[in-house]
C-alpha cells in the first residue's frame, strides 16, 4: 500500500521537527492552518455550548418560577380548602338546628291539635248539658203553667189547696233533682251579678221570703247561663287553636323548605370539596390550569360564604309561636282553659 506524497513529506517533516532539525516553511503553514482551523472548531464549540448554557438557565429560571407559583398556588388552595371545611361544618350544624327546631314545631303542632280536640270535646258536652238544662226548664215551665192554670180555674178549694201541694213537692223533687240539695247560692248570686234589672232586683230583696222551689229554679237558670258562657268561651279558645293549628302547619312548610335548600347547599358544597381534591392532585399539570384552579375555588367559597351570611335574616322568628319549649306552650294553653 503507497502512501501519499502530502502524508509522507508532513510524516516526515513532523519526525524532522521533533529531532530538532529544521522544517520548512510549507509544513509550518500546514500546521498553523490547522491549528487555526481546531481553534475555529473549539471556538464554535464554545459559542454553541454557551447557547445551550443560557438556555438551560432560562429552563431552570422558568422551572423556579412554576414552582413558585405552584407553592403560592398550593397554599391558596390549602387556604379555601380549610375555609371550606368549616363553611361545611357551619351549615351541618345549621342543618342540625333547623332540624331540632321543626321537631319544636311539630311538638307544638301536635299539642295544639290535642288541646283543640278536647275544646271541641268540651264544647259538644257543654251543648249537650245545655240543651238538657234548657229542657228541663220548658218542661219545668209548661208544668209550672199547667197547675197555675189549674189552680185559678178550680179556685181555692181544698182540691186546689191538694193539687198545689201535690205540685210543689213534685217541682221540689225535680228541681232538686236537677240542683242538687245545697245548690240555693248560684241563684243568688245570678241575681247579685244582674241587679241592674229590676225584676232582678226585687227578687234579690225578698230573697229569704222566697220558695224553696223558686230559689232553685233560679240557680237553675244560673247555671244554664254559666253553661252559655262557657259554650261561648270554648268557642273562642277553639277558633284561637285552629288558627294557631294553621299558622303552625305554615311555619312547619316553610321550616321544611328551607331545610330542603340547605341539605342541597351542604351537597352542593361537599361536591365541590371532593372536585377540589381532584384538582391539588393534578397542580402540577400546565400553568394555566394553575392559575384558574385557585380563582375558580376562591369564587365558590366567596358564593358559599356570601350564602351563610344570607342566612342570618332568616334566622329570625317566623311568627308569634316562635317560643316552643314546653313551659311557654302549658302558658298557651292555662289561659284558654282559664277562661273556659
Amino acid at each position: 500500500m503507497e502512501i501519499p506524497q502530502e502524508l509522507d513529506e508532513y510524516l516526515r517533516e513532523t519526525i524532522d521537527d521533533s529531532f530538532g532539525l529544521p522544517v520548512s516553511t510549507q509544513t509550518l503553514r500546514l500546521k498553523l492552518r490547522a491549528s487555526e482551523d481546531a481553534h475555529r472548531r473549539i471556538r464554535d464549540q464554545c459559542l454553541v455550548l454557551d447557547e445551550k448554557l443560557r438556555e438551560k438557565e432560562q429552563l431552570l429560571d422558568r422551572a423556579k418560577a412554576e414552582a413558585t407559583m405552584n407553592a403560592v398556588a398550593l397554599k391558596k388552595f390549602v387556604e379555601e380548602n380549610q375555609k371550606l371545611a368549616a363553611e361545611c361544618s357551619n351549615l351541618v350544624a345549621q342543618c342540625k338546628k333547623w332540624e331540632r327546631e321543626c321537631t319544636l314545631y311539630d311538638n307544638d303542632r301536635e299539642a295544639l291539635m290535642e288541646f283543640g280536640n278536647e275544646a271541641d270535646e268540651r264544647a259538644k258536652d257543654a251543648e249537650t248539658r245545655v240543651h238538657e238544662l234548657e229542657v228541663a226548664l220548658g218542661n219545668l215551665s209548661e208544668e209550672l203553667k199547667f197547675y197555675k192554670h189549674q189552680y185559678e180555674s178550680r179556685g181555692s178549694d181544698g182540691l186546689s189547696a191538694e193539687i198545689t201541694d201535690l205540685e210543689g213537692q213534685n217541682l221540689d223533687s225535680i228541681l232538686t233533682t236537677l240542683t242538687g240539695e245545697d245548690a240555693i247560692d248560684p241563684g243568688r248570686a245570678f241575681l247579685a251579678a244582674n241587679k241592674e234589672q229590676e225584676s232582678c232586683r226585687k227578687l234579690l230583696k225578698i230573697w229569704s221570703s222566697l220558695k224553696p222551689s223558686t230559689q232553685k229554679v233560679l240557680s237553675l237558670a244560673s247555671k244554664v247561663s254559666i253553661l252559655e258562657n262557657e259554650k261561648e268561651h270554648l268557642g273562642i279558645n277553639l277558633a284561637r287553636a285552629e288558627e294557631e293549628v294553621e299558622l303552625l302547619f305554615q311555619e312547619n312548610k316553610i321550616l321544611n323548605e328551607e331545610n330542603r335548600k340547605l341539605v342541597k347547599q351542604l351537597r352542593r358544597a361537599s361536591n365541590l370539596d371532593s372536585s377540589a381534591e381532584k384538582q391539588s392532585s393534578s397542580a402540577s399539570a400546565k400553568r394555566s390550569k394553575r392559575k384558574s384552579s385557585p380563582m375558580r375555588i376562591g369564587s365558590s367559597v366567596g358564593g358559599k360564604i356570601d350564602f351563610v351570611q344570607e342566612l342570618d335574616p332568616l334566622r329570625q322568628p317566623l311568627s308569634p309561636l316562635r317560643q316552643n319549649s314546653p313551659d311557654v306552650q302549658m302558658r298557651k294553653k292555662s289561659p284558654l282553659r282559664g277562661s273556659s
